[in-house]
This record gives C-alpha cells, structure tokens and sequence, in this order.
C-alpha cells in the first residue's frame, strides 16, 4: 500500500479530512491540510466584512470540491487559543479578515513557522504571514462623489463603527470625495463606539443616522460592521438613502442604498485559498486598479443613479488610478482634510 493510499485510508476511518499531524508526516510534509478562515467579531453572518470572507471560501470549495475550517469568535480572548488550535491541526493557510488579530498573530505565528497565514486589514513582518491592505480610501473616495451628485441638500452622513484609525480611513476617503463635487457641502462624522461591541450594535448606528437625517442628511454612508444594517434600515425608514460597506449591501433595503463601497474580500479569500502553493509572505495593497475596492452597481440600485452620475464617478476612478487624484490616506497621516 502507497503512503497516499495508506493515507486514504485512514482518512476514512478515522474521519481525517485531508489534514492532521499523522497524515502530514506520512505525506512527508505535503499541503493536504483544509484551509481554515477564524472570523472576527460581529460573526460570519454579518452581512458585511467577515460574511465576504465566508463567501469567497464557499465559492471556492464549490469550485474545488476542497473543504475549509471555520470558526466564530465570541470574544478577544479568544483569538490565540483559536489560532493555535487550527494551526497545530495542520491547516494551512489559516486567514484572518480584520485588524484585531494582529497582536495575536505576532505571537502564533512565530511558534508555527510552516503554517502559511493570510491576514487582512492589518500587517505583521513575519515569513509566513502575507498581510493584504485594501484602499478602502479609494472606494469611499467614489462613495463620496456619488453622495454629493444624488444629495438634494448638501448634506450627507457617515457612520463608522469602532473609533479607529482604520475607520477614519473611509471617513476621510468619503468626505474628500464629496468635497471634490460640492466645495460648500456638510458632512456629519458618528461612531457607534471605543471598543468592538461597536461593530455588532445596529440600534445605536440606526439611531445616529436617524440624528443625520434630522440634521438634513438625506445620505449617510455606514462603515460600521454588523451595526450598519441599522444604517440601512434607518435610511429606509425615514424616505433617505444609504450607503452599505464591505459587502455588496444594495439588496438588503433596494431602493433605499444608493451604492455599497466593497472591499473584496471574498476575492482575497478565494485566491488566497486557491494559491496557496504560491504563498508569498509580505504586504500587498489593493486598490481600484487591482479591483480590490469597487461601488457595487446592480438592479437594485440602478434606478437610483443616471448616466451623468456613473459617467462622473468613472472619470474619477481613471483619475485615482492614474495618480492625478490622490485620495488621502489617514493611516498613514492621521489628519482629515
């Protein structure tokens, strides 16, 4: 019997699927381990960023017939026992969408030199973790820009979920964006909170955009997580509109979302998954060019937004691209124009 029939074997037996520290040394170190993705908090089904990562692993173990690892945090404890469990299992890569899990990854990946890590939103020098950084600024920028051609009242909202710098980027990024098309226009700047409770809590965005609204907003874009789908339902409620984030979010209120600025993080799951026999440690950012941020454009939102708009936001999209518009980037300057 081979080494990889022997294996098969045993992968039936037992239920191994395809990873494990046994099969790992029969294979003689052959990549057999299932990829894992541990989400972080607001849960896999948060409409937003962690449910683009489980979407882009899905569609990538349909596409495959591979199988993936997951797991939902349920608090910041959690993150190291998390990341050594799935990484003394064998599975390889192990991705992790969201700033939060760097300080834990530090530590992790320094004891698993041969586990392959992905990381998103954040960056950690180590050989085997590759940190990916998406130009949210860019997308918010374009956000922006529609926000101030569809505003009847030159005044538009933003409602960001934890008070960080990585939210200020969208912020700034989607204030320079509506400035560029009206000089003159107001735009209100809300978190929902200092700590990550602020990402899972729809009741307190819902209540600050309704604030926006009543200060005569009649946009307000939601960068916050899970708490963004208060956003939305507020937009809904009062006649207004809003703008969704991370995911593409025009479906979950149509004709209420004026667009959805997606970081695609299904995309980076999915490739990471896929070509991982490729892995390269280090920094990559995604940007308009590489198609790593996007305004999402679909039935549910096309009545919302006319030729003359689309043709604005596309000229200012070659316009990042090609370096005559430069969108600020407050994670490397920590000030807002």
């Amino acid at each position: 019997m081979t080494s990889k029939t022997f294996a098969k074997h045993l992968a039936g037996r037992f239920g191994i699927v395809a990873a494990g520290i046994a099969m790992t040394a029969l294979l003689a170190g052959s990549a057999l381990a299932d990829p894992a993705i541990i989400y972080d908090l607001g849960g896999k089904f948060d409409k937003s960023f962690n449910e683009a990562g489980f979407n882009g692993a899905t569609q990538w173990a349909k596409d495959t017939g591979g199988k993936f690892q997951d797991l939902e945090l349920q608090n910041d404890a959690q993150r190291e026992q998390a990341l050594r469990k799935f990484a003394s299992a064998g599975n390889s890569p192990i991705l992790l969408p969201g700033f939060s899990w760097a300080s834990a990854l530090t530590k992790v990946a320094a004891e698993f030199p041969k586990t392959h890590f992905v990381l998103i939103d954040a960056t950690v020098d180590a050989p085997n973790v590759q940190s990916l950084i998406f130009k949210a600024e860019d997308g918010s920028y374009l956000a922006g820009v529609l926000a101030a051609l569809k505003s009847a009242t030159g005044k538009v909202g933003f409602v960001g979920g934890m008070d960080i710098p990585l939210i200020h980027t969208f912020y700034c990024g989607y204030k320079q964006g509506v400035m560029a098309i009206k000089p003159d226009a107001t735009v209100f700047e809300n978190y929902t909170g200092t700590t990550p409770a602020a990402w899972n809590d729809p009741v307190a965005a819902g209540e600050l955009a309704k604030a926006d609204f009543d200060r005569g907003a009649d946009i307000v874009y939601a960068a916050a997580g899970g708490s963004g789908l208060g956003v939305l339902q507020a937009a809904k409620d009062a006649g207004k509109l809003a703008i969704g984030v991370d995911s593409n979010q025009n479906y979950l209120q149509p004709g209420s979302v004026l667009t959805s600025v997606m970081k695609r993080v299904d995309t980076a799951v999915y490739n990471s998954f896929k070509d991982d026999a490729n892995f390269k440690a280090g920094t990559q950012v995604l940007g308009l060019k590489d198609q790593g941020v996007a305004l999402a454009m679909d039935d549910n939102n096309k009545s919302l937004i006319s030729p003359d708009m689309m043709k604005a936001v596309d000229a200012a999209k070659a316009k990042i691209i090609s370096g005559e518009t430069k969108v600020h980037d407050y994670s490397t300057d920590n000030t807002c124009p």
